[in-house]
């Protein structure tokens, strides 16, 4: 067949040949040459992140750390970390003429001279309440759903490192405009200090630089504030991050979630849009908070004066529970070798958190160490589901309150109009006796809420319809559950987790303490239903449907409870009059 040629194309004369870069395109090439940005950014733009709004209390902790860095570095421009002493000529009236430290001084031109200086300090503060917060309750989201299991032990360590940090930060950061209330926080540290047995007097002499206040406090803690920790934070988040995206997200279980995918939105565009927009609604609402809640009015305390402390001052609420087992630790002190071991103090202020935080740390590998799983784990759990871990928690969450109560034990008594003798001796009982209680509710409400989740699986849920045999029998109609609700209730374990071959009692036929232990553990834990209950179950319910089907003239099916339609739009005597 001939073709003709007289009507090919004849544009094509030269070979192609592409355009030449921009400066933008050569330098993107010369880095990409040099740094493989390329192939990794396309790897991790597209990174999948599953979708929960527990998910976003990280993200909050994560954005009030940006809103912290951002309005700190607005502080940093204005303040002077300095105990020269100044006369006050600002624009404060109260204070004008009164000798104080130029910390003190720069913090008053902050909040009256300088252009939004107020706001943005509030802001800080306000960021720095927020940062805590959301840790400390992220943490507990962790916990509550197991995602601290293997392999990311090392994250949770992360997390407790900047739970520790982030305090720190906080009360280095209270304590610089040197205040009356200021001072007097940084006067009890140094009294903390000292209570460490032995060393304590060296510790804060070389802190001091001298006997107490000396004159470079402030610097030093504004070195540390502004230097030594956010970099330690910003490596630590770093690291979290880096964390996170290696082992993936955690996901709840759900239909097509498995321990090998990750279900949800990749981060380029969605979840960075979303990410974006959150950052924003952070920011806004920390903008407002620092605009209408007046936080830490300075200039009401007047400057420190090591021969004054604040009448009913407190610390951040941060700071609460070790102070209030401060207020009721009783008076306890010993005489050895020359030194007294201020017992009062020193167990209350700086043991006992110590003790907490490395607690805290280490429940990961003890969880693991009990329960013998080696197992990784990328769905979360339903706390129900695990009722020892959470009735754990919430015993350390209650035991935190009784402490963080008793920091506020003079109000209380103010208030209750109730003696502050009777307030602290009873809370010295419930710092014990609460946290048992809540240990014994929460676990039998776990076993309580897995009997109900058994049930319903197995039975379907209540519809509030009552239905009458022939026989004058009433029984209330029940309907199966969707296939993603029994999905969820369905994965988990049957059993301890991670049974092994050494598990159980050692060679000798001895029962360790860990077998002890784990038996404790998983007691009383409600096993979900098996391969055969669950088909028995779904027989009986079609043979009971199949009864009832002629039972009922009307549209009464149980669906009125489900939202679609309302009850009253149903005729249910089944007479259809109109």
């Amino acid at each position: 067949m001939s073709v003709d040629t007289s009507k090919v194309a004849t544009s094509n004369t030269s070979a192609a040949t592409a355009k030449q870069p921009t400066r933008i395109g050569k330098i993107t090439q010369w880095s990409d040459e040099r740094l493989g940005l390329a192939a990794m950014g396309k790897k991790n733009l597209r990174k999948i992140f599953p979708d929960h709004w527990s998910f976003m209390l990280g993200e909050i902790a994560l954005w009030s750390f940006v809103v912290l860095l951002i309005t700190g570095v607005f502080l940093t421009l204005w303040f002077k970390p300095s105990m020269a002493d100044v006369t006050y000529q600002g624009s404060y009236p109260n204070l004008r003429g009164i000798e104080m430290s130029q910390a003190y001084a720069s913090s008053l031109d902050i909040s009256f001279d300088v252009r939004g200086g107020l706001l943005l300090r509030q802001m800080h503060h306000w960021a720095a309440m927020l940062f805590i917060a959301a840790m400390m309750i992220h943490l507990l989201r962790v916990f509550f759903t197991g995602a601290h299991r293997k392999p990311r032990e090392l994250n949770w360590v992360i997390g407790s490192l900047l739970l520790i940090l982030g305090t720190l930060e906080g009360f280095t950061g209270y304590s610089l405009p040197d205040d009356l209330l200021s001072g007097t926080g940084v006067r009890a540290a140094d009294g903390f200090i000292q209570a460490i047995p032995i060393v304590g007097t060296y510790i804060g002499f070389f802190l001091f630089g001298g006997e107490f206040p000396g004159d470079s406090i402030i610097p030093r803690l504004y070195t540390i504030h502004v230097l030594l920790i956010p970099g330690l934070l910003l490596a630590l988040i770093a690291a979290h991050m880096l964390l996170l995206v290696y082992h993936k997200h955690t996901q709840w279980p759900g239909p097509g979630r498995k321990e090998t995918n990750v279900v949800g939105y990749p981060m380029l565009p969605v979840y960075a849009a979303k990410a974006g927009g959150f950052f924003f609604i952070t920011f806004g609402v920390t903008a407002v908070m620092g605009a209408v809640l007046s936080l830490n009015p300075v200039w009401k305390f007047g400057p420190y004066d090591p021969t004054k402390v604040t009448a009913g001052s407190q610390p951040d609420w941060y700071m609460g529970w070790p102070d209030g087992a401060l207020r009721i630790m009783p008076g306890w002190e010993s005489h050895f070798w020359g030194h007294t071991w201020s017992w009062n103090i020193f167990v209350p202020v700086i043991l006992m958190p110590t003790l907490s935080w490395i607690l805290l740390t280490i429940l990961p590998f003890l969880e693991a160490w009990i329960t013998g799983d080696k197992r990784e784990h990328h769905l979360l759990q339903r706390p129900r589901n695990a009722p020892t871990r959470t009735a754990f928690m919430v015993s350390l969450m209650t035991w935190y309150a009784m402490f963080w109560l008793a920091g506020g034990n003079d109000l209380i008594a103010i208030k209750l109009h109730s003696s502050i003798n009777n307030i602290t001796y009873a809370l010295r009982v419930l710092v014990f006796v609460g946290p048992a209680i809540a240990f014994f509710i929460t676990r039998r409400w776990c076993i309580a809420l897995q009997r109900h989740d058994n049930e319903t699986l197995l039975h379907g849920y209540e519809t509030g319809v009552i239905m009458r045999s022939p026989e004058g029998g009433y029984s209330e109609k029940h309907l199966a559950i969707n296939e993603a609700k029994a999905y969820a209730i369905t994965v988990r374990d049957r059993g301890p987790e991670g049974a092994g071959e050494d598990d159980g009692p050692t060679a000798k036929g001895k029962t360790t303490l860990r077998d002890r232990l784990r038996t404790l553990y998983y007691a009383d834990d409600v096993q979900k239903p098996t391969v055969e209950e669950l088909e028995e179950a779904h027989h009986h319910a079609e043979h009971e449907a199949h009864a009832l089907a002629g039972i009922e003239g009307h549209a009464a099916d149980g669906h009125q409870f489900d939202g679609h339609h309302l009850v009253e739009d149903e005729n249910l005597r089944g007479d259809h009059q109109h």
